[in-house]
């Protein structure tokens, strides 16, 4: 047979060869390092035989598919040792991840102790260096198998494998794993690894299930790769929000108010209100909207005329009697409580007592447009709300800022004519990046023309010829623009496409920033229209969109982008005025007065600590801007400067400072830290 490599060579073979073999036969070298094979195009195991003419490649851990074998692998030796440390342990999964591994086991909660002792059995596996062997056994012999080691999440996989499933398992010593593979040909490979960390995990996914404990980890072929990816796992400790934004008193949580109902507090609100008004500003006196404000719920009648109760019942806060039954049996509860002989039934239609807290603005906006007549001449009709919503988000999915049950969003609705909608989103989507490049987050993101999904049609409104005609003028525009973008079926809103932006955490996980929409089927479900230019009646376009979305997610995004120390014009306390003694505390607070009075957040510190003490505790806080005064500075009306960015930016006079830093805080500048 002749095997045809990477590099195009091509070399012949008399008999059926592994691809470890063939990998031996290139290099001794290349072998001791490779993970899996690939064989015309599709990823194996090193031990699928070859027996025909072939394209294969050797992969090693640079690849994509060898890390994952390899992070795999030392999952399988993470679960034995598990087993040797807590004999008790029962296995469920344990996958490769992005960056490394997990394992999920039906166990005790475990600590940081706990971790130490596992991965000193793990390092005694691999010093082992049992080799794994691959093999398959009928459905039965495999339930037999997994019943007799007592592995019960084991014996529900197998039998939920489809009737033809190929049921395959990976042995190494005495330790067997249900598995599908592949993985690396002994554990010896594996040179450096670390468990990272632990917590719950709900079998499968589910929060009806059993809570499991779930230990995560990494591994890397060089100890130095291990090292460095260590310090940025540490890195993104220092900048995860939901550590970060507590520590700073940006915003805390409570048990009795709820799960994903963060209190925002004073330093935090006084970001958000800082990027709420100039939004507002933007929206209205830059891009020419109208600004709105209508109520926090509905009945139910509002959302069903769209679709969107039947769409996002669920995941609503829905309140009140669905049917007179309902009613009526809440009235005789009332009667027997309150002793009324005579209460009467209640007829009205259920709709009139069934509310929701709105997960959307869209109705509402639409009935402020409905109120008066629009010709051809007030379109497009801009509306624009600092809007909040509700979303009965599953507790397994809820996160710091950026998921929660009550998030309040830049959001507005656009209703145009034919002719102005591609100029419309085009405008949608410029300011949306105005807002990123303003907050220093352009380059941190991705765009997603998110589509609808023809074979799940009864999840969208409309005909695939109505979605086809809208996705490609959609398409033309995004290419217009010059976005780079991928296309993602599925994703759309049940009424139009959208252009979703992007962005991770600190962990890698992607959420949805911004979106933009565009909606062809509710102006008719809302009997909109306009008067065109020839007296007839006409349906508008509409487009969804926000600006910078949800701002508790913006300020999670913003204290992980910049590890707590925001912008100038964003920061909570701007400057902070330090006496080097009482003496010059009067001083201290006439510049204090000149500050604010030119609208800088700006705090005196009066404590009697020493003046290295007061600096590095501002330094702590991530201030910007320290102004130290003594006596030659209140001689001089001058301020001693200390910034984060430059550190001793030396003596200044008080009307120079101010200009200078009301100029930053203006054109919202984003200075960077000058390293030395």
């Amino acid at each position: 047979m002749k095997i045809t490599l990477k590099d195009g060579s091509v070399k012949e073979y008399s008999s059926p060869l592994s691809v470890y073999e063939i990998a031996e036969d290139i290099s001794a070298g290349l072998a001791r390092v490779a993970c899996v094979g690939e064989v015309n195009g599709e990823v194996v195991d090193l031990r699928t035989v070859v027996d025909k003419d072939s394209e294969v490649s050797i992969l090693t851990f640079d690849s994509d598919a060898g890390k994952k074998a390899y992070r795999h692998t030392c999952a399988h030796v993470l679960a034995e040792a598990v087993q040797q440390v807590f004999p008790e342990a029962k296995l469920a999964i344990g996958p490769s991840i992005d960056n490394g591994f997990y394992y999920d086991f039906d166990l005790k909660p475990l600590d940081r102790s706990d971790l130490d002792r596992i991965e000193e059995a793990m390092k005694k596996i691999i010093k082992k260096g049992d080799r794994l062997e691959y093999y398959t056994l009928s459905r039965e012999d495999a339930l037999k198998l997994m019943e007799e080691r007592q592995e019960p999440y084991k014996v529900e996989l197998i039998n939920d494998l489809p009737e033809d499933a190929t049921i395959s398992f990976y042995q190494q010593g005495d330790f067997i794993e249900l598995c599908a593979g592949p993985h690396l040909m002994s554990t010896r490979q594996i040179k450096a690894f670390k468990l990272t960390s632990t917590s719950g995990a709900y079998w499968r996914g589910d929060e009806h299930n059993k809570m499991l404990t779930r230990i995560y980890g990494t591994a890397f072929t060089k100890k130095a790769d291990l090292e460095e990816y260590l310090e940025y796992l540490a890195d993104i400790k220092n900048r995860d929000h939901n550590r970060l934004g507590r520590e700073m008193e940006l915003f805390t949580t409570a048990d009795v108010v709820g799960q994903g109902l963060p209190l925002i507090m004073p330093k935090g609100a006084k970001i958000i209100q800082k990027l709420q008004r100039w939004i507002e500003d933007t929206e209205d006196y830059e891009w020419g909207y109208v600004r709105t404000r209508t109520p926090l719920m509905a009945k139910s009648a509002l959302y069903k005329i769209s679709d969107h109760w039947y769409h996002y019942k669920d995941g609503m806060f829905v309140f009140g009697y669905e049917n007179k039954e309902q009613l009526n049996s809440a009235a005789e509860a009332e009667r027997q409580i309150h002793g009324v002989e005579d209460l009467p039934l209640i007829e009205n239609d259920a709709d009139s007592n069934v509310y929701a807290l709105r997960p959307m603005t869209c109705p509402f906006q639409y009935y402020v447009y409905k109120a008066t007549q629009k010709s051809y001449r007030d379109l497009p009709y801009r509306m624009g709300e600092t809007s909040t919503l509700f979303r009965n988000e599953d507790s397994g999915e809820m996160h710091g800022l950026t998921r929660v049950r009550q998030f309040t969003i830049s959001e507005g609705h656009l209703v145009c004519t034919p002719e102005q909608i591609d100029q419309e989103f085009k405008n949608c989507v410029a300011l949306a990046k105005y807002c990123l490049t303003t907050l220093g987050l352009e380059e941190d993101v991705t765009y997603r023309f998110s589509k609808w999904d023809p074979d799940d049609a009864d999840k969208y409104l409309g005909t695939a010829e109505e979605w086809d005609k809208v996705e490609n003028a959609m398409k033309v525009i995004l290419d217009e623009i010059g976005l780079e973008y991928t296309e993602e079926k599925g994703e759309a809103a049940f009424y139009g496409p959208k252009l979703d932006i992007q962005a991770k955490n600190v962990y890698g996980k992607e959420d949805t920033m911004i979106t933009i929409q565009l909606d062809m089927f509710l102006a008719e479900r809302y009997d909109m229209y306009y008067i065109d230019k020839d007296g007839s009646k006409k349906r508008p376009y509409i487009i969804h969109r926000t600006s910078i979305g949800c701002y508790e997610r913006t300020l999670a995004w913003l204290i992980e982008k910049y590890a707590g120390k925001f912008p100038t014009w964003l920061c909570p306390e701007q400057v902070r005025v330090l006496p080097v003694s009482e003496k010059y505390e009067d001083y201290a607070q006439e510049v204090f007065r000149e500050l604010r009075r030119n609208g800088v957040d700006v705090t005196v510190d009066n404590s009697a600590e020493r003046l290295g003490y007061k600096l590095r505790q501002a330094q702590m806080d991530r201030l910007p801007y320290m102004l130290v005064v003594g006596a030659k500075e209140e001689e001089d009306r001058t301020v001693s400067v200390r910034s984060r960015f430059a550190g001793d930016e030396g003596v200044k006079p008080l009307s120079e400072f101010v200009g200078q830093i009301c100029e930053e805080i203006r054109t919202k500048e984003i200075r960077k830290e000058i390293r030395k």
